[in-house]
C-alpha cells in the first residue's frame, strides 16, 4: 500500500508537435516533431530546448504568444489562461505552452516561426563596457560577452541580478537587444535600454553602484519578435524602452535590404527630456531609400512650451499618421501593454489584418511580464 502511495510518476513523457507549416509526410499529413518532456520544465522549454522556432516571448504568461492547441494528453496548468485566451480558445483546449506541464504523453499543435530559433541559447558571463544615460530614467547598457551570442533583431535576453544588488540565482530581468545583430563573432558587445523602476532590484543597482567593468550573466537570445520580409508599409510604434527592439528591427531592414519599405515610425514619450536616441533614429533615416516618416507624441509635455509636434497618446494619432492603405501594412509594436492594446485595437480598426500585427509587450516584475526592472 505504501509502495503505491509514495510511488513517483515518471520524470519525462513524449512530447509531439504537430504545425500547419511542417512539410507534409509520405501520406499527404503534416510531419510531427516528437521530444522528450520533463516534468519540471514547461512545455515551451522543452520545445526551445529541442531546437524548435516555438512562438514566445514574456515566457511568464503574460503575452499569450505561445497559446497551441492541446490534441491529446495532460498539463498540469501554473496560471489561469482564461484572461489572455479567447472563448473560442478556451473550448478548443488552448493552453499557454509557457504555464504548461506534461502530466502525460502530449501533442499539440501550433504554427512554428522560422528564423529565431536558428540561434542556440547560450549562457555567458559579461562585463559592461558602456553606461551612458539616455534619460533621467533610461540607460545605455553595453557588454562584453564572453561568448558570441547570435540573435535576431528583436529577439531579447536575461540578465541575472547579480548577488551584489540582493539578487539570487534564480532572480533574471528580461531585455531586448537595442542594436541588429553583430554578436556572434570574437569580442562580441550587445546593446540595451534599460528603464530605471523605482525599487526595482537590478535597475537600482545599475542606475547608482553599476561601473564600467561590473560583471554580469546573460542567457539568450529568446523570443520570436522579429520584422518579416515583404513589400508592405511598415507601421512601428515604440514606447518608453520599447524603441530598443524597434530601433534594432530598422537597423536590420536596412543591412537586409529592406529599406525600401514605406515606414512610419512613432514613439511615444512623456515629454521632450523623455526622448532620445534621435540621432541613431536620424541615421537610419538617411539610410532608408523608401519613405520614411518620424512622428514623437508627447503624454505630458506641459502647456505653453516649445514642442509643436505631437501631443496626446499614441492611439488617439494613429487615424491620421496610417493612411488609406492600412490593409497592406505590417504594425510592429513595444512599450507598455495598455498602450500596445489601445493601438492594436485602432489599428485593426483601421483595417491592419490581425495576423500582420506583430507586439512585444513591457511590463515591471510585479506584473510578471517582460522586466524593466
Amino acid at each position: 500500500m505504501f509502495d503505491r502511495l509514495f510511488r513517483r510518476g515518471p520524470s519525462e513523457f513524449k512530447l509531439t508537435v504537430l504545425s500547419p507549416d511542417s512539410p507534409a509526410g509520405a501520406s499527404g499529413t503534416q510531419a510531427p516533431t516528437t521530444l522528450q518532456a520533463q516534468t519540471k520544465e514547461s512545455v515551451l522549454v522543452a520545445a526551445l530546448n529541442a531546437g524548435l522556432a516555438f512562438p514566445h516571448n514574456c515566457r511568464v504568461g503574460g503575452c499569450g504568444e505561445c497559446k497551441c492547441r492541446l490534441v491529446q494528453g495532460k498539463v498540469k496548468e501554473l496560471t489561469d489562461k482564461s484572461y489572455l485566451l479567447s472563448a473560442e480558445e478556451l473550448q478548443q483546449n488552448y493552453i499557454l505552452a509557457c504555464q504548461s506541464q506534461a502530466r502525460s504523453d502530449l501533442v499539440i499543435e501550433v504554427a512554428l516561426r522560422d528564423g529565431a530559433a536558428a540561434h542556440p541559447v547560450v549562457a555567458t558571463g559579461a562585463t559592461i563596457v558602456g553606461l551612458a544615460p539616455l534619460t533621467h530614467d533610461v540607460m545605455h547598457l553595453r557588454l562584453k560577452l564572453d561568448q558570441p551570442m547570435g540573435y535576431t533583431a528583436g529577439q531579447y535576453a536575461d540578465i541575472s541580478v547579480p548577488d551584489e544588488a540582493g539578487g539570487g540565482a534564480a532572480q533574471t530581468r528580461s531585455y531586448s537587444f537595442a542594436t541588429a545583430s553583430d554578436a556572434a563573432g570574437p569580442n562580441a558587445e550587445v546593446d540595451f535600454f534599460v528603464r530605471h523602476v523605482p525599487g526595482g532590484t537590478f535597475t537600482d543597482w545599475l542606475f547608482t553602484h553599476a561601473h564600467v567593468g561590473s560583471s554580469l550573466k546573460l542567457q539568450g537570445p529568446h523570443g520570436t519578435f522579429q520584422l518579416h520580409p515583404g513589400s508592405s508599409h511598415l507601421i512601428c510604434i515604440a514606447g518608453g524602452s520599447g524603441l530598443a527592439p524597434i530601433k534594432a528591427l530598422l537597423e536590420q531592414a536596412l543591412a537586409d535590404k529592406e529599406g525600401h519599405r514605406h515606414l512610419v515610425l512613432v514613439f511615444g514619450a512623456r515629454t521632450q527630456a523623455d526622448l532620445y536616441a534621435l540621432d541613431a533614429i536620424d541615421q537610419i533615416r538617411r539610410g532608408w531609400t523608401g519613405r520614411f516618416s518620424f512622428v514623437p507624441v508627447l503624454s505630458a509635455e506641459p502647456a505653453g512650451s516649445d514642442w509643436t509636434g505631437q501631443r496626446g497618446l499614441i492611439h488617439e494619432q494613429l487615424g491620421q499618421l496610417v493612411g488609406n492603405r492600412a490593409n497592406e501594412a505590417q504594425a510592429y509594436l513595444c512599450g507598455p501593454p495598455q498602450m500596445i492594446d489601445a493601438s492594436v485595437a485602432v489599428l485593426q480598426q483601421l483595417g491592419v489584418p490581425g495576423k500582420a500585427i506583430f507586439a512585444d509587450k513591457f511590463l515591471d516584475r510585479s506584473s510578471s511580464v517582460k522586466a524593466a526592472a
